[in-house]
Parts: structure tokens; sequence; C-alpha cells
């Protein structure tokens, strides 16, 4: 029986397509809707933390959410530190808007907030040229040893560090373990991309063809990413496009095998992170897909009920051997040279983001897959029945983190990857996976339309 559980989120739907890559050129990420169905608002918000007598300072972010957990965090900064006080003035905007403004200010050279949250997928436009932000290397120092070295590098330049990571976005495979019970089907037996579509097509019989494997999406590149990753290649690294890739071929061609033989679905709206995706899972429509683990908490706050149902797994892959995760998404959060204080800033938003004490918090508040992997050792935190994300899923969101620890790929995200993304959730997906077009057709006009865009 369908409710209606996304009222809230009706006016969010086009947050989540820009924050996907799909839609919209301004963005480049790679499915880094964790960022938007909370925080997303028609006017900015704005709050203030900290004593009068501290150093007055501004944040800018797009997640009402993450505010929230800094203004946390200084309280806590201002605990351990009397001698440095800060008072944080936090106002939240509207993803576009607020990188449209962030970029003005900078480019103008006055206005610019002293932090700023910077989605992975605008993060190139702020690394070109001069770039106007402070290196964050020494005030992430005491912490490096202890973070996954990837995500710091996703925000680097010219062996610059200029965004302090929010989490490693590990992308792992949900998998509905009261549907694979039910038709006598062991999803823990599946290793490979074969394996997985031999239990979609044993899914198709056992339930007569009212269940399938999956749903694929046409308005997102995830599936494309984790298959770029599990190969080694990257259809935008080095300043060059090449979407013609092995990898890419092999994903489209196992997906359009899965919708001609009835395993699987295109995702309703495109996108199994939108409302409709939501509803999908919620009615037992498909029993797994792959996703972040940022998407943790689409089921806590949209599908509660399922709680118990879910089970986390590492992804399958094409040949054993291969990396079982890659990262997704993310927010660097940058300090710029407008501050008036940029190394208490620095220091500040290091401590807030790479401590311990930090990355606690982060996943305490936001459920996030934190960078600093002591963390994921710390049975006090990974043994927390009581902690919500622990307390709803099957499997333990730390010993699958732990499996995949030196699995987790990660692609460049360079000037070129949002026309990319953008392209192929508006074109190339839609032919292949809605028409069934002929993949090297498709690819091939995909490249000679952004050779010409580049």
């Amino acid at each position: 029986m369908k409710r209606k559980i996304f009222g809230i989120l009706g006016g969010f739907a086009i947050a989540a397509m820009i924050l996907t890559g799909c839609g919209s050129s301004t963005s480049g990420g790679d499915g880094q809707a964790e960022e938007t169905l909370e925080g997303e608002t028609k006017e900015a918000e704005v709050s203030v933390v900290g004593p009068e007598s501290g150093t007055h300072m501004n944040m800018w972010s797009f997640v009402e959410l993450h505010n929230t957990f800094y203004g946390g965090m200084v309280e806590k900064w201002n605990k351990e530190n009397p001698d440095r006080q800060i008072q944080m003035t936090f106002t939240t905007y509207p993803f576009a808007d607020m990188h449209n403004k962030m970029i003005m200010a900078l480019q103008t050279g006055e206005g610019a907030p002293d932090l700023c949250d910077i989605e992975i997928g605008q993060f190139p436009n702020f690394l070109q040229g001069e770039v106007p932000l402070f290196p964050l290397n020494d005030a992430v120092a005491p912490y490096k040893d202890k973070l996954v070295q990837s995500r710091l590098d996703a925000y680097s330049k010219d062996g610059n560090y200029y965004g302090m990571p929010t989490h490693v976005g590990a992308t792992v495979m949900y998998y509905n373990k009261e549907i694979f019970e039910k038709y006598g089907i062991d999803y823990t037996k599946i290793k490979t991309w074969d394996d997985y579509t031999e239990a979609g097509k044993k899914l198709k019989e056992a339930s007569d063809g009212t269940v399938m494997m999956t749903s694929v999406d046409t308005a997102g590149v995830d599936w494309l990413t984790i298959a770029m990753a599990q190969y080694g290649e990257d259809w935008a690294a080095q300043d060059k496009i090449d979407v013609k890739l092995d990898s890419v071929k092999a994903m489209l061609t196992m997906q359009q095998g899965w919708l001609k033989d009835g395993t699987a679905m295109i995702s309703p709206a495109g996108h199994v992170d939108l409302e409709e995706g939501y509803q999908n899972i919620l009615d037992g429509n498909i029993a797994s897909f792959p996703k972040a683990m940022w998407f943790m908490s689409r089921f806590l706050n949209y599908m509660p009920e399922m709680k118990g149902k879910i089970a986390l797994a590492p992804l399958p892959v094409f040949k054993e051997g291969q990396n079982r995760s890659v990262g997704i998404g993310g927010t660097g959060t940058v300090v710029t040279k407008q501050s008036s204080d940029p190394k208490l800033a620095a220091d500040f938003i290091a401590f807030a983001k790479c401590s311990s004490e930090g990355a606690r918090q982060i996943w305490e508040q936001l459920g996030f897959d934190v960078c600093n992997t002591d963390l994921w050792t710390d049975e006090t935190v990974t043994k927390d029945t009581s902690n919500q994300y622990i307390g709803y899923f099957v499997t333990n969101p730390f010993d699958v983190l732990n499996e995949v620890k030196s699995e987790i790929s990660t692609l460049s995200v360079t000037k070129m990857t949002p026309g990319i993304n953008d392209y192929f959730c508006t074109t190339t997906l839609n032919e292949v996976l809605q028409d069934e077009d002929n993949i090297d057709d498709a690819l091939q006009g995909a490249q000679d339309y952004l050779e010409l865009e580049q």
C-alpha cells in the first residue's frame, strides 16, 4: 500500500537533479545528492554561534544541517581554545545561488565569506588560474595520517589542499534481504556482475516477474562511475575527454541486457535518489541497487518502515580482483584569501572535519562515512547499537566499510566533468537505455558533441 511520504520534498527534486549532474551544466557531481534534500531553501537562512568577544567570521553552505553541525563544532572549539574564540555567522543559501555568489565574490575580490562549503562537482571552477583560496596543508597536518588520502586529493592543486573533505562517499550495494529470503536467493553469494545477473534471472522466475533485481538510472551516472573505477578508467582524466571506454561500454551493455530480459527497470523519474525512486523501493519493486553510503540517511528519513530489511555489501565486480567500491559525491570546505584570519579559520575547519571528535559528530549527526579512519575501528562507535544507522541496517556499515577500505577508488573531477555528466543524463543514457540505440553509435555521438563543446 502506497503512502504519501514526500510532501516536503516536492520542491527539491530539481535540486537533486542539479547535484547529480543531470539537467544543469552548473554541476559536475557524481551523485552528490547527499547534500540537497535536507538543505535546499528558497531564501538564505542566517544563524550566529559564539561569543561577541570572539573573532568574527562568516561561513556559507547550501545545506542547513551542515551549518548546524558546524555551529556545534564552534562551541566545542571555543571550549577547547579559550585564547582563540570564534563567533561565526552561518548563512545557508540555495545550491546554485551560493556557488554563483561565491564565484562572483572571489572574482571581484570582495564579499566572500571566511569559510564556505563547495560541492565536489563545482570545485574545479574555484581552482582555475591563481587560486583565491587559502592552502590548508598546515591545518590538516596533525590529522593527515588518519585521513583517506584520495578525499584530500579531490580538493587539491599543485601540492596544496584547498578543501576539507566531509566524507568518503564509499559506494556499496543495498540489498533488500527480505525479498531475497522470500524467493530463496542468497545475496551474500553475489561476487561478480555475472553472479548479479544470474540472481536477477532467478528472482524474475521466482517472483513471476513481479520483482526486479534493480533499476537503472537515465538521470544519473553512478553506474558508469562504478564501472570506470573497476576498470581503472576515467572519462575526464588529464583534461581530455574520452567516453568511448571499455568500462562504459561494459556497463551499458549489461544494463541494456537486463532491461531486455526483464530483470531490471528504468528508475522512475530517471533516478533512484528522487521521490519516485524512494517509493519504488518502498513498494518492493526492486531488490537492490548501488549507492554511496550517504544514501543510508535516505532510508532513515524517508523509508523508516524498512528498518531491519536492508543489508549493505561490497559492490559486485566484472572480474575478481577489481576494486569493490568508489567514492562518490562530496563537499570540500574552503577558507578564502579574503578571510580576516585565514589561519584561525583553517585550524577550526580542520578540527571540525578531520579530528576524531569532529568525525564522530559527522557520523552521529549526518550519517556520513567519515574520512578519519580512526573512527572505523573505534568500537565505542562501530559497535554502538543505539546509533540510529547501526540499528537500522541488517549489516553493520562499518563492517562493510572496513572490508573495502583498501578498494575505494576515486575518479577525477575536472572542469569537463559537468558537461559530460549533463550530456549523458540528457541524451546518451536515454538513447541507450530508454530507446535501445546502438551503444557504440551513442557513445560516438557523445564524444563528437563533447569534443566540439570542449
